[in-house]
């Protein structure tokens, strides 16, 4: 497995702006950090389970169909050169509704089965890094649980520095932005390099 692009994968696809992170820091700024956390655990346990599900997913799909490696890799590169684009191009996200119910366990958790770059995450990172090299029960769910250790401390990082990252992606937002995708950018072309 290339190691490197998948951690570059890893850490853009967390660390950027998107639901939950938005979510968590919108959520802390609101109601401070620690009644945050239950969402955090929400999102977090949420995101696991889809991780599982696209870890499995990738692997019935392998397994049936052995030649969809070139097409799932593809699908998989082009994936991340739009998302690259996409977040070259994004500006600061909103906040949501002023509303506690917002801010449970139970919304973080179904908020992963309707976040679109959640299950793409997972179904990329699965179908371009994991499955052509490693198919066996206790990696996937090793390399679930790392990616979603990985997914917890993004979402914590956002939730406790909320105000910080505010101030500074308002600030330094695009060159932010740029360097984001480009390191998407690198773990897209990777996949084909094996650097």
């Amino acid at each position: 497995m290339p190691i490197l692009p998948f951690l570059l994968y890893v850490f853009v696809m967390t660390f950027t702006p998107g639901p939950n992170n938005i979510m968590s820091m919108s959520n802390a700024n609101r109601y401070g950090f620690k009644k945050t956390l239950r969402f955090i655990f929400g999102v977090s346990f949420g995101f696991l389970v889809i991780l599982l599900l696209s870890s499995y997913f990738n692997l019935l799909l392998y397994s049936i169909i052995p030649k969809v490696k070139l097409v799932m890799g593809i699908l998989g590169s082009l994936y991340m050169v739009w998302l690259a684009y996409r977040i070259m191009m994004s500006s600061s996200g909103k906040k949501g509704a002023d509303n506690e119910r917002l801010n449970s366990f139970l919304s973080g958790f179904g908020l992963q089965f309707i976040n679109f770059k959640g299950i793409l995450y997972a179904i990329t990172a699965f179908s371009s890094f994991v499955i052509p090299y490693y198919r066996s029960n206790g990696i996937l769910i090793l390399i679930s649980a790392f990616m979603a250790i990985v997914f917890f401390s993004a979402s914590l990082c956002w939730a406790g520095f909320g105000s910080l990252f505010q101030r500074f992606l308002s600030k330094y937002e695009k060159p932010f932005h740029i360097i984001m995708g480009l390191s998407l950018l690198f773990s897209a072309v990777s996949i084909y390099t094996e650097i």
